[in-house]
């Protein structure tokens, strides 16, 4: 039977593939008669076309070129702190507003324009992680989880106007797996959250929500990454050096320099002092090398040296050239990397 329930007219806002994929779920359940909730998408916002590639041409976001695709009116205000925008959003005459990953913040009084105000997709078990980078940050993790959080999830949270305050609607949960690079977590973070989503637009059309406030005592603020932050400290345990490198994978990819050019490392393991790369190197390298010396190469690995045990990279990128395994690299540029030399 098809709900007989009034359907949710809703506004989507959203930017990334993170967010598309979220606005993907919603049209294609749209389809589904016997869904739980009925609704009705009456307007997607999104950030203003970018510059992008080479030749810098605008290009529309990811969420864009879905709305456009399925025919659903698109907005992209530079502001919705602008009145006209304030105005325009008014008249759309939402239920409520869906946010993933939208990127312009959200004035006192557009929150509360939709009569069941705005709701928040949120990569993070709040309040663990709030702000711009919660999966990169949940993988390095901080003094209370110096090893990296083993679990993460999404949080559906009712938006005010504080960075990612308000109270939570919805929490599920996921591992973090040891060999987890951001583009993995995010993967299956985006995957838990439509699931997500849609629990939550059942309890708002039935009226049955329970509101969780956060515990203030255990947020903690996730800074956006910067590039500068990917640069490699070889003097950091070997540990620390390969959990950053997957953090920073697939942005902004960590990165060290070799003889004045920037390298890009993409993946590399940890490894014990027997490893087969050290067989080629004297035996006691070990007790005289340098963090960020190179002791060994093979088809398994480049062999470094940290500031407490071992790196072995097994993917990276030479300047001008694409990203490789370390195996293709002793095919054609064997003589870049040489015992003893080192990574600055």
């Amino acid at each position: 039977m098809t709900n007989p329930l009034k359907p949710l007219r809703i506004i989507f806002a959203g930017t990334p593939e993170f967010a598309a994929h979220h606005l993907q779920v919603l049209i294609d359940s749209q389809a589904v008669q016997d869904k739980p909730c009925n609704y009705e998408l009456v307007g997607v916002y999104t950030q203003p076309d970018r510059p992008a590639g080479r030749g810098k041409k605008l290009t529309p976001s990811t969420v864009k070129k879905l709305a456009l695709e399925h025919n659903l009116p698109v907005f992209q205000p530079l502001s919705l702190k602008d009145e006209l925008a304030q105005v325009e959003l008014k008249s759309l005459n939402a239920d409520l507003m869906i946010v993933v990953a939208y990127g312009l913040i959200l004035p006192k009084v557009i929150l509360e324009t939709p009569t069941y105000g705005c709701i928040n997709v949120h990569a993070s078990l709040l309040p663990r992680w709030r702000g711009a980078a919660p999966i990169q940050r949940a993988i390095l993790g901080d003094e209370t989880t110096p090893n990296g959080d083993t679990q993460t999830g999404v949080t559906i949270m009712q938006m005010d106007v504080g960075l990612d305050t308000g109270d939570m609607l919805h929490k599920t949960t996921c591992d973090i797996l040891p060999t987890e690079t951001t583009a993995s977590l995010h993967d299956k973070l985006m995957g838990l959250g439509g699931d997500a989503l849609f629990k939550v637009l059942e309890q708002i059309a039935s009226q049955t929500l329970k509101p969780i406030k956060q515990n203030e005592h255990l947020a903690n603020y996730a800074e956006k990454i910067t590039k500068q932050e990917a640069q490699i400290d070889w003097s950091l345990s070997a540990d620390n050096i390969e959990r950053g490198i997957r953090a920073y994978n697939p942005f902004p990819v960590a990165y060290t320099f070799f003889k004045e050019q920037r390298i890009k490392i993409y993946a590399a393991n940890i490894c014990s002092p027997n490893a087969k790369t050290l067989e080629i190197t004297s035996p006691d390298i070990k007790g005289a090398a340098k963090a960020g010396e190179v002791l060994g190469l093979d088809e398994s690995g480049l062999m470094i040296s940290c500031g407490e045990g071992l790196l072995q990279i097994t993917s990276l990128q030479l300047p001008g050239k694409k990203a490789i395994q370390v195996a293709e690299l002793i095919n054609g540029h064997q003589d870049f990397f040489s015992i003893g030399s080192s990574f600055e």
